[in-house]
């Protein structure tokens, strides 16, 4: 398996091509450290880390990346996200959202503000630079505790009622889940992909858990300020690729909160989006 790495500059062609292809925390007073920082960056403009990324995989697109996530970014979502969590739920084939075992975890709906914005942004740019931010659903923060856990799903849908062109923008296209904190007493919490060939450089043991079976797949471990991209759909038409079958495993100690960032194949209804008919529209440009 080659290990392929580059700053985030450079990345954004590599990346867009190749999917065209195939179809330091301040421990010192940080709520004033992080005000300060948050008003250098708003007064900069949204500015982006140099993170590296790795190719983990070119058929289904998976690839890692290395500090996607700021530290203040990661301490922003938290604490504004802090009282928002709820017990995760999961959509059945007519979309209601239903509470199941399965889904062992606390969800909540990130603010939208200048810091989402920004994530938001780099997101897309990852994808290159035709990917509208209408194309983004609202981003999600999930919270996984001891013995919580998501058993095997896609983030792709196969009920029609979940991809309507009009309102849900067609299929999610592509993913993002990064993890935006994970405590220092963790043991679980790796985001399984039982279908991917494992990687045989032992340099990615420092981001895979090189200790699962090679029958098991890839598991991703929870490093805070990393993410894993993936594409979710295989040729035209909207359809799920089925080798994007994933897992959060059980956490057995500690805890983690990842970010979900979903891309949709198309623009998504305001209504969706939870935004007013006039807002952001640029998006649709």
């Amino acid at each position: 398996m080659k290990l392929l790495g580059c700053i985030s500059r450079i990345c954004f062609s590599l990346v867009a091509a190749t999917i065209a292809e195939q179809f330091s925390l301040v421990e010192e007073d940080p709520d004033i450290h992080q005000k300060e920082q948050l008003q250098q960056q708003h007064d900069l403009g949204c500015t982006h880390p140099p993170y590296n990324i790795h190719f983990l995989s070119r058929d289904p697109i998976v690839i890692y990346i290395v500090d996607f996530l700021t530290p203040v970014e990661r301490r922003h979502l938290l604490k504004t996200s802090a009282s928002s969590f709820i017990n995760s739920q999961t959509a059945d084939e007519d979309g209601t959202e239903t509470l199941r075992s399965s889904r062992r975890s606390k969800s909540a709906t990130v603010v939208r503000d200048e810091v989402t914005k920004c994530v938001e942004e780099r997101a897309l740019l990852f994808q290159g630079f035709d990917t509208a931010p209408s194309h983004l659903e609202p981003l999600q923060l999930v919270r996984y505790q001891i013995n919580e856990t998501y058993d095997l799903h896609t983030d792709w849908f196969t009920s029609p009622a979940q991809t309507t062109v009009e309102t849900h923008g067609g299929n999610r296209l592509t993913s993002f889940f990064a993890y935006v904190t994970a405590s220092d007493d963790i043991t679980g919490g790796g985001t399984n992909f039982p279908l991917l060939d494992p990687p045989t450089d032992k340099r990615w043991c420092e981001y895979v858990d090189c200790d699962v079976p090679l029958e098991d797949g890839v598991t991703f471990l929870p490093v805070p300020g990393n993410a894993v991209f993936w594409v979710n759909l295989v040729g035209g038409g909207g359809k799920g690729d089925p080798r994007t079958i994933h897992s959060g495993a059980v956490v057995t100690s500690g805890e983690k909160v990842g970010l979900n960032i979903w891309t949709r194949e198309g623009p998504l209804s305001h209504k969706f989006r939870g935004e007013a008919s006039n807002d952001d529209h640029e998006d649709d440009e």
